[in-house]
Parts: structure tokens; C-alpha cells; sequence
């Protein structure tokens, strides 16, 4: 008696975890892509609306002393590429944005070097504090354009003198919130890292930098911010180069267009710096969830 061999295809049944994982994945993708395109449309409505009040009110008034949002446009293009005023400015962005960009940064990472160990020192060390605290608090009040005579007399004219000014606009920024970090380390993970026998340079690796990194974040964002905010201070030092120096020709020639070209120009690398420095810190505390933005 012959046997019949069933050559139907077997069914296979899939897991249900497997398949609710694997339609997870493009609606999770799919959610952050949503969330991510809505916070770049809120976070354009302010500009836009500015920019409308801007374009209406300078119509509306009639003025020739603020340009239109296109003539600044048309100002950005030319102070990039060239090829419509012609003048001194024509095309000079990237000589006067790389010299900027030296001085801002030289002078923050100058401010960070020292600020960061020493504001860890004095928070972690009372003697330390007693001894600086009294200096610091008195010089932190003193403008930094009040030191603008005395950086030209230190430095002389030109580059030094505005890396001076931007580093004291960031130094007190990042000293002071290292050092608010080190003081806000709750007692009790002390006393959790010594009962586990971790002491002295380990117990400061292990413990101390890790509870201080968000408050150090916090104060290197502001300190590049006043980086940015200080380079026109600064190169009023007699600089022919930068866009600080651009600001002020503009502002001595009457040029608006240019005075707002560098205006933008500034404020918008201050906003991609402050975005880089918010995505180290959330890669450096992604251990942290309260602290991601």
C-alpha cells in the first residue's frame, strides 16, 4: 500500500511579541520624525512673525535708515559671495568670520581651561574658596569694555587684546557654575563612595565630576554665548578684521545693512555653537535622563 507525501507548505507561526516589535519600529521612527519636524515649525514662527513686523513696519514708516529684510538679504549675499555692491565688503565673509571665530574661540577655550579646574578646586577645597572668593567676587562686577584700555595697554592693538576680553566675558560664567556643581554634590554619595573604599583622586573622578557635569555644561553654554556677545567689544581693540570690525565700520560708514549682516551672521553661529555644546552635553549625560534637552 503506497504512502502519499503531503508536499503542502508547513505554516509558520509568527510570535506576537515579534510582530508588535517589528510594527513598533517605523511608527516609533515615524512618531520622532513628527516631533522633530513640529519643533523646527515652532521654532520658526517667532523668526517669521519678526521678520513680517520687520518688512510692514519699515514700509509702513517709509525709513531709509533700516533696510528691508530683503535688503539685508541681498547685503548677506554679497558680504559672502560678491558680485553686486562690489565694494570693500564684497565677498570678504569667510576672512572675517575665520578671524572671529579664532578669537572667540581661543579666548573661551582659554576661560574653560582655567575655569573648569578651578572652580572644581574651590568647590571641593573650603580653604581654597576662602582664600579666592573675595578676589573673585570683587573683580566679577567689573564690565568688560571697563577693561578695554587696560587689555590695548597689556596686549597693544590687534588680536590679543580681543581674545582678552572675550576670555574674561566666559571666564566667570563657567567658574561660577562648576563651582555651584561641585557644592550642589549631595553629602550622602560621599559618604556612599567612602563606605565603598573610594578615596582621593578616585572619589573626584568617580563622583564629583559626574554630579558637577551638568552645572559645567550650563556655564560652558553661557560662557560661549558671551564669547559671541563680546567679540564687538573686543574688536574695537583696532582689528581690521572680524565681524565685530565689520559692525563697527558699519556703524561709522552708516551702513545698516551691514551692521545687521554681522548682527545675524553672529547670531546665528552663536546658535549652532550652543546647539553643539547641548548635544555633547546630552551625550555626556545620557545616563541622566532629567538632564537631556
Amino acid at each position: 500500500m503506497s504512502q502519499s507525501i503531503n508536499l503542502s507548505p508547513v505554516p509558520v507561526v509568527a510570535d506576537a511579541d515579534s510582530i508588535a516589535a517589528v510594527a513598533a519600529v517605523p511608527s516609533s521612527q515615524t512618531r520622532k520624525l513628527g516631533a522633530g519636524l513640529r519643533t523646527i515649525a515652532l521654532g520658526l514662527v517667532v523668526p517669521l512673525v519678526l521678520l513680517l513686523f520687520w518688512h510692514v513696519t519699515v514700509r509702513w514708516t517709509g525709513t531709509r535708515l533700516v533696510p528691508t529684510p530683503f535688503g539685508v538679504a541681498v547685503m548677506m549675499w554679497d558680504f559672502a559671495f560678491g558680485g553686486i555692491y562690489d565694494d570693500a565688503y564684497s565677498g570678504t565673509l569667510p576672512i572675517h568670520f575665520w578671524k572671529s571665530v579664532q578669537r572667540v574661540y581661543g579666548g573661551f577655550f582659554c576661560a574653560a581651561a582655567l575655569g573648569i579646574p578651578l572652580g572644581l578646586m574651590i568647590g571641593r577645597i573650603p580653604l581654597l574658596r576662602a582664600l579666592l572668593d573675595p578676589t573673585l567676587s570683587l573683580l566679577r562686577p567689573i564690565p568688560v569694555t571697563a577693561w578695554l584700555p587696560l587689555s590695548m595697554i597689556f596686549f597693544g592693538l590687534g588680536a590679543k587684546s580681543a581674545i582678552f576680553l572675550v576670555f574674561l566675558g566666559a571666564f566667570f560664567p563657567i567658574l561660577l557654575n562648576t563651582i555651584f556643581g561641585v557644592k550642589s554634590v549631595d553629602v550622602r554619595l560621599f559618604e556612599a563612595a567612602e563606605m565603598l573604599g573610594c578615596a582621593g583622586p578616585k572619589l573626584f573622578r568617580a563622583v564629583v565630576l559626574p554630579a558637577a557635569l551638568p552645572s559645567i555644561f550650563n556655564g560652558l553654554r553661557l560662557g560661549a554665548a558671551f564669547a559671541w556677545i563680546l567679540i564687538v567689544v573686543g574688536e574695537m581693540t583696532g582689528v581690521p578684521e572680524g565681524l565685530g570690525a565689520v559692525i563697527m565700520d558699519g556703524r561709522s560708514l552708516s551702513r545698516t545693512d551691514l551692521v545687521i549682516t554681522g548682527m545675524i551672521i553672529i547670531g546665528i553661529t552663536g546658535f549652532v555653537s550652543d546647539r553643539i555644546l547641548l548635544a555633547l552635553s546630552n551625550y555626556f549625560l545620557r545616563w541622566s535622563p532629567q538632564h537631556h534637552a
